[in-house]
């Protein structure tokens, strides 16, 4: 077989027990720092959220594959992401600023059957997109969706018409008319 070849498959048995031993302590270690840090740190309440989760992920992945990376830098790289996820959520919830920069609000693209065309250019969402969910909803046509909302996680929900053709449930949510 071609060293080459060979070396892709196996180089060493070292790197298998490093990765064993590594890969057997920083995991516990992350579930632990996960539980502590609260139920938020793996939300995908926004886009911040979302980095972090991956950020976590990707720290992980170093910690057990690079041999450059020793095990208490990875530990330290985890706690230091759970901390700053931590620290952001903490503020957010307590300054209105902090909050604003992190968080988006939910948008409204659909109203009682009509698109809000300005919200739709606003949030980069084409009509063919919004008709796309209303297809795989409970609604499946435009004339049966009371709202489309394109929620904070880049999700969207969608809200039937009431049976009897009322307004829907989007009043209720307490969602905003859209901007023009």
């Amino acid at each position: 077989m071609p060293t080459f070849l060979s070396d892709m498959l196996f180089q060493n048995w070292a790197g298998l027990i490093r990765t064993l031993v590594v890969g057997l302590i920083a995991y516990p270690a992350l579930l632990v720092m996960l539980r502590l840090s609260g139920k938020r740190t793996l939300a995908k309440l926004n886009a911040f959220d979302l980095i972090v989760t991956v950020a976590l992920g990707s720290t992980l992945a170093s910690l057990l594959l690079s041999e450059n990376v020793a095990l208490a830098e990875g530990l330290l790289a985890l706690a230091l992401l759970i901390g700053l996820q931590w620290i952001v959520a903490f503020s957010s919830v307590r300054w209105r600023i902090v909050a604003d920069l992190v968080r988006s609000d939910a948008a409204l693209l659909v109203r009682e059957g009509a698109p809000c065309h300005g919200t739709m250019r606003r949030e980069r969402v084409t009509e063919a997109e919004v008709l796309t969910v209303i297809r795989a909803s409970a609604a499946n046509t435009l004339e049966n969706t009371s709202a489309v909302i394109l929620e904070t996680d880049g999700s969207f929900s969608v809200i039937p018409r009431a049976p009897d053709g009322s307004p829907g449930e989007y009043a209720q949510a307490g969602l905003a008319r859209p901007k023009a």
